[in-house]
């Protein structure tokens, strides 16, 4: 038998760690090529500004104005189809109704609808709020996933074999497909969760969603037992919901859904490539780093108040003595901001607002601090190109934490609300771009003569 092979395929064997150590020696590469070859890491240059890489009319994220001809940092703005995302906020505050339906028409049609269209295109989500026949059965409750995005992407891939015209890329059907899972996606995300937990022996309690109720409504509804939900805690998910639909076409999963669209494959494994992408700790699961971080804090720091002991714990993180040692201050810094982030301060109002509903005055006192004292920590520390400031993910897990909300489910109601985004920008790609996207990389690795099996020694394994 092969010393390769093992009864335990979960285990790193002393055979793989001696392979992986020459994985990680034939792939290093001197970083000081990137600099000799102009190579932009990330898609970035030194400033944080990404390589144009394509055209959208879906949304714009705007952090610099030109003053005498030169560029220069300003207030963060993020604009949906043209409109600042703070009209759009206030616009649908003030009419004091739910805004993910009208803002997803917007994304999705480039048009703010009127009250007769909004209407409809809310009759059609909610008529499309369901799902195969036994779907529940056969796919959800089947090996659930302690982690909810690989249960969500599973899912989505099942949903590709109930659909004749999968593999159909027109617009329309792409169109259909989309509006699909927009309006399942809360269903397949709460399920999912409710499974995992009926699996680790829990009630199991599965509520089908209620037309008359809105997204935010429908997904508070159908997570509780009791079904039970305030006004200020639905209006806080929507509004959530609305800030996390969109940022741009060069985010990462934004621009994986551009990528993986440009092949011509089905909306489902592009949904589901979308998902891999927004599942990393440095893009939808950042908020889940930041909660983390701060009940480390929480447990270090004895006074909330003493400015001088949550300075020093911030020094401690970058210095990696604290947390997870990585050197970051989650939920600080942007790959655009550098002054601020517009959601981030529509947010900010009303976590306060929701921290005095649900008691978490003293938490929200000790966020705050953070958020004034990181900028000032990380310029002592670091080397800074561009300015620091909290971004929207610094707020985000407090108010999903103060909501009750599982952690398991905040880079899902993420996801929830970026699939908009991507439906929109999947459809722009279609209409426009009949052209797999494919970056050059520069080979750096010599060419060599071949070796004969004889001459290559016994040393390689």
């Amino acid at each position: 038998m092969s010393k390769f092979v093992t009864k335990d395929l979960f285990e790193i064997t002393p055979e793989i760690a001696h392979l992986a150590a020459l994985c990680e020696e034939s792939n290093a590469i001197d970083r000081e090529l990137y600099g000799k070859y102009d190579v932009k890491r990330g898609l970035r240059d030194m400033n944080g500004k990404g390589v144009l890489a394509g055209l959208t009319n879906v949304s714009d994220v705007r952090a610099k104005k030109i003053v005498d001809g030169e560029e220069v940092p300003c207030p963060g703005n993020l604009y949906y189809r043209g409109y600042n995302i703070k009209d759009l906020v206030n616009g649908f505050l003030k009419e004091d109704h739910y805004g993910f339906e009208e803002i997803a028409y917007l994304l999705l049609f480039g048009e703010l609808p009127t009250r007769q269209e909004l209407a409809d295109f809310q009759v059609m989500l909610s008529d499309r709020r369901t799902l195969p026949p036994n779907f529940v059965r056969d796919v959800i409750m089947k090996a659930p996933s302690r982690d909810m995005m690989n249960s969500l992407s599973r899912s989505i891939l099942s949903l590709y074999r109930y659909d004749a015209k999968a593999d159909d890329t027109s617009i329309p059907n792409v169109l259909r497909q989309c509006l699909n899972l927009i309006s399942q996606f809360p269903m397949l995300m709460v399920y999912g969760y409710h499974a995992y937990n009926f699996r680790r022996g829990q009630d199991l309690f599965i509520y089908a969603p209620r037309p008359e109720l809105s997204m935010a409504e429908n997904i508070l509804m159908m997570l509780r037992e009791d079904r039970q939900y305030t006004k200020l805690e639905a209006k806080i998910l929507d509004m959530a919901m609305v800030l996390h639909m969109d940022h741009g076409g060069g985010n990462n999963s934004t621009f994986t859904t551009h990528v993986v669209t440009s092949s011509g494959t089905d909306t489902y494994s592009t949904m589901t490539a979308a998902m891999a992408s927004l599942k990393g700790p440095k893009h939808g699961g950042a908020n889940i780093k930041v909660t983390q971080m701060f009940e480390d804090m929480k447990g270090v720091v004895n006074d909330w108040e003493d400015e001088d002991e949550i300075r020093q714990y911030l020094y401690d993180l970058l210095d990696k003595k604290a947390f997870d040692q990585k050197g970051l201050i989650y939920g600080m810094g942007h790959a655009v901001y550098s002054v601020s982030d517009p959601r981030a301060e529509i947010f900010k109002g009303f976590v306060e607002q929701l921290a005095v509903e649900k008691g978490y005055e003293k938490e929200y006192s000790l966020y705050s601090k953070v958020e004034r004292l990181a900028p000032e920590v990380i310029g002592e520390r670091r080397r800074m190109y561009k300015g620091v400031n909290a971004n929207v993910d610094f707020y985000s897990g407090l108010v999903y934490q103060m909501l009750n909300l599982p952690q398991a489910l905040y880079t899902p109601i993420f996801a929830a609300a970026r699939i908009v985004g991507w439906s929109a920008h999947r459809l722009e790609e279609l209409k426009n771009v009949d052209k797999i996207i494919r970056p050059a990389y520069k080979a750096l690795a010599p060419h060599r003569d071949y070796i004969e099996m004889d001459d290559r020694g016994d040393e390689v394994c």
